[in-house]
């Protein structure tokens, strides 16, 4: 249909002929340092992880070309998605932590000082 845009895919993977499927290179579309970093972090924790690393290809694009390499026959898709389920739980228990302490914070508020 005229006006439709192609929706590009979040992620990517890009993988060489022949190549086994433990070192996968993963391409993160509209991401930046700031899940590049945070994810290479939680990865590298992995032991059978040989390699994680990221590039951003050029300032003006929003997107990560993202590194795993393993060991032992471990598909890199398996650190990927823990690491990023391990990521969203860390996430989530700092956003929990943080709500609670302002409701605390706005609990102390509403009582009357003496």
């Amino acid at each position: 249909m005229a006006g439709e845009v192609e929706k590009k895919p979040v992620l990517e993977m890009v993988q060489a002929d022949g190549a086994d499927e433990g070192s996968v290179t993963f391409v993160l579309h509209d991401e930046d340092h700031t899940l590049g970093n945070s994810l290479r972090y939680m990865i590298m924790k992995t032991v059978d992880v040989d390699f994680c690393g990221y590039t951003i290809t050029h300032p003006s694009e929003s997107k990560i070309n993202f590194r795993i390499q393993t060991r032992g026959g471990l598909p890199a898709t398996e650190p990927l998605r823990r690491g990023l389920n391990e990521l969203n739980d860390v996430c989530q228990h700092v956003l929990n932590t943080f709500q609670a302490r302002v409701n605390e914070f706005k609990d102390g508020l509403e009582q009357p000082m003496e």
